[in-house]
């Protein structure tokens, strides 16, 4: 079996990375949605792909026709009417057997309001044509095009449907954040008001936690609204119900960047130069305009063509000379040959325009390269300081998660205050949204830096899938102090 290049073995590394990390996971729930079944069913129903596959389906006729421009053409042409025929020749030559030689003979034929008939066949086949040859080259191209496009909204769908999935789970994970955040600080309410009633707390802690709780019910009622319109989104592109519907975020992400960013950046570049669907397709729309060009430049350029054909003429009625009738058949091959003189300036205006739109697809193409080249980096360092910034936030969690365990003791001995409390329990679930938005972040750029690359498939898919088995670690329910605090 031949090696396989880096990009390759990286990608590759990505998928056994992921299952290395996850081997000790725990089962994905019943209802939980698998990121490759969402890609399965986006497959099917996603609008945007549909698209591109009814598109996809003119390449093969455009091939076809590239082909017929160099099959025989055969066309046949009948006509059938009234019709009517004078012809008067004077002072013509006669010689006949038997009959001698006549000079100055007239010769008159009439036919009125006869009946003409009319047949011919005709086949050509194209020995030289540069003109359709670069019609035929265009063609190619198109198909070519059609195949490209195909490939890019299929990586594109690929990368839209990982976008949904865990944006649909990261609205989920903060809905369910802000509920545990809104039954940590009820109780806390409830608490504040049974010690303000017995004389052991003051009123601003109720105060406090009443206008936290309030707060915190206008964000779930976001958070829910947000859920269900990331949800929807997700159902429409994968034809699952949205009640079914159950992403799941990623339990680690680090081996997508240590499996890409193990090459260098200018590795990436240069795979992307090479293998990205946006600069192969500005690649193919230069050289179709170059075709264009060519095929106005060949119009000048004289053409060959093999030509057989058949016919017979009939015209038969009455006159002034009686009955008549008349009748003609031909038969002939050859070649045809055609030299363009004078287009009234058609042509050059025409070669102009396309030369034109040559320098437009080459500026469009220069262009391409530098998009591709600046998101290539951006994708690469996304991946390396997103690894950091990863690891930075599992750090503060572990932090907050020790602060607010210090706030909670604190405030049992009177050393804290409830506000103290609620804004520890705030600042540890946002720690937690954070570090999952960080986590979800890496992923996609692993995926976006594949896409970049022209390598995104079901492989790349599988690696992140295979991190999504076990959810994201979660903040504990925070817990307000209880009855038994004292205070100062």
């Amino acid at each position: 079996m031949p090696a396989l290049p880096p990009s390759s073995r990286a990608l590759s590394a990505l998928a056994l990375a992921a299952g290395l990390l996850l081997a000790g996971a725990a089962p994905r729930p019943a209802l939980a949605t698998d990121l490759l079944a969402a890609w399965a069913g986006a497959e099917q129903h996603d609008r945007e792909l549909a698209v591109a596959r009814a598109a996809r389906a003119s390449a093969q006729p455009l091939r076809e026709q590239a082909a017929a421009l160099w099959r025989p053409g055969v066309q046949l042409t009948a006509s059938a009417g009234a019709a009517s025929h004078d012809s008067d020749t004077r002072g013509a030559h006669f010689a006949a057997p038997g009959m001698g030689q006549n000079d100055g003979v007239d010769f008159s034929t009439s036919t009125h309001g006869g009946t003409a008939t009319r047949w011919a066949l005709q086949a050509s086949q194209p020995l030289y044509h540069p003109q359709r040859r670069a019609q035929q080259q265009q063609l190619q191209l198109q198909a070519d095009m059609a195949e490209l496009q195909w490939q890019a909204a299929h990586q594109q769908a690929m990368l839209r449907t990982a976008e949904r999935y865990l944006d649909a789970a990261l609205a989920q994970q903060a809905l369910l954040l802000t509920r545990q955040q809104l039954q940590a600080v009820q109780r806390a309410l409830e608490e504040a008001q049974e010690r303000f009633r017995i004389g052991d707390a003051p009123i601003t802690d109720t105060h406090e936690a009443g206008a936290r709780l309030a707060a915190l019910q206008a964000q779930e009622l976001a958070a829910q609204v947000e859920l269900q319109v990331k949800l929807r989104l997700l159902a429409d592109s994968t034809g699952l119900p949205p009640e079914t519907l159950q992403p799941h975020l990623p339990a680690a992400a680090a081996a997508v960047a240590t499996a890409s960013t193990a090459l260098p950046l200018a590795h990436w570049q240069q795979q992307a130069e090479d293998g990205n669907p946006g600069i192969r397709l500005q690649r193919l729309a230069q050289e179709l305009a170059h075709a264009e060009a060519d095929k106005h430049s060949a119009r000048a350029a004289p053409s060959v063509e093999l030509v057989a054909q058949a016919g017979q003429e009939r015209l038969h009625g009455s006159g002034d000379f009686g009955r008549s009738r008349s009748s003609a058949r031909s038969a002939s091959v050859g070649v045809l040959l055609t030299v363009p003189l004078y287009t009234g300036g058609m042509r050059e205006a025409r070669q102009e325009q396309t030369l034109r739109q040559l320098e437009q697809a080459q500026a469009q193409l220069d262009s391409t390269r530098q998009q591709v080249a600046s998101q290539t980096h951006a994708a690469w360092l996304g991946l390396s300081a997103g690894a950091q910034r990863v690891q930075a936030l599992e750090h503060a969690l572990q932090a907050s998660q020790s602060r607010l365990d210090a706030t909670r003791t604190g405030r049992e001995a009177g050393d804290r205050t409830l506000l103290d409390l609620l804004n520890a329990q705030n600042d540890a679930a946002a720690t937690a949204l954070a570090l999952n938005q960080a986590r979800s972040a890496l992923l996609l750029d692993g995926l976006r830096l594949a896409l970049l690359a022209g390598q995104l498939d079901e492989q790349q898919l599988r690696a992140a899938s295979q991190l999504l088995h076990a959810q994201a670690p979660t903040p504990a329910n925070p817990q307000p102090a209880t009855g038994q605090e004292t205070r100062r």
